[in-house]
């Protein structure tokens, strides 16, 4: 199950990881539309090798393992790489921290919970927040370069999509955080009961 098409396409992503962060500090036009190119590339295998996995009846521990890892390094790794080469900078770091703490917080969350046994499924908001932070760095990684919309540039749509993801992540980040956190009481209620009755 490991060497099927759904987590080849996912190890693909994580090979394409360094690809665009390459591109990205390659910097200027032939750059910034090829690290686009692969960033396209990394975000189109998330949908097909989840799609490909359930349509398929190939889901795998391998795939659930991995599939997360690389959804957050390529974030972590975009977002780190574009504050290096400073098309993020300034106030607008911001939003970038905040997603970023919030994929920790998330995993850490995610991790107890698989302890536990106890599923966290991915809300709709939490999937528009996803759709909405690809599309924002996709705009980011071309940056200056692409074209201008009339009412913002291309730079400019990027970083309002970024704002905007991160506001979403304070939400569904809260989510998460109070659900993990009730699995915790509750966890902890069962382990003093059981204490008590020894």
């Amino acid at each position: 199950m490991i060497l099927n098409v759904p987590n080849v396409l996912t190890v693909s992503r994580i090979l394409a990881i360094p690809v665009v962060l390459g591109f990205i500090m390659l910097g200027g036009p032939l750059g910034n539309w090829l690290a686009f190119a692969a960033y396209t590339y990394a975000c189109v295998t998330d949908f097909f090798d989840g799609y490909l996995a359930r349509a398929w009846h190939q889901q795998s521990a391998f795939g659930r393992f991995l599939d997360p890892i690389a959804d957050k390094l390529l974030v972590a790794g975009v977002l780190f790489m574009l504050v290096g080469v400073e098309s993020i900078s300034a106030l607008h770091i911001l939003p970038a921290a905040v997603i970023l703490c919030r994929e920790i917080l998330v995993s850490g969350l995610r991790e107890f919970l698989a302890e536990a046994q106890v599923g966290m499924p991915v809300s709709l908001l939490a999937k528009w927040k996803t759709t909405i932070q690809m599309l924002a760095l996709g705009f980011l990684i071309v940056g200056d370069v692409g074209p201008d919309f009339g009412f913002a540039t291309t730079w400019e749509i990027g970083i309002y999509g970024l704002w905007i993801a991160a506001a979403i992540t304070i939400v569904t980040g809260y989510d998460y955080l109070r659900a993990g956190l009730r699995h915790i009481a509750e966890t902890d209620a069962a382990g003093g009961k059981s204490t008590q009755g020894k």
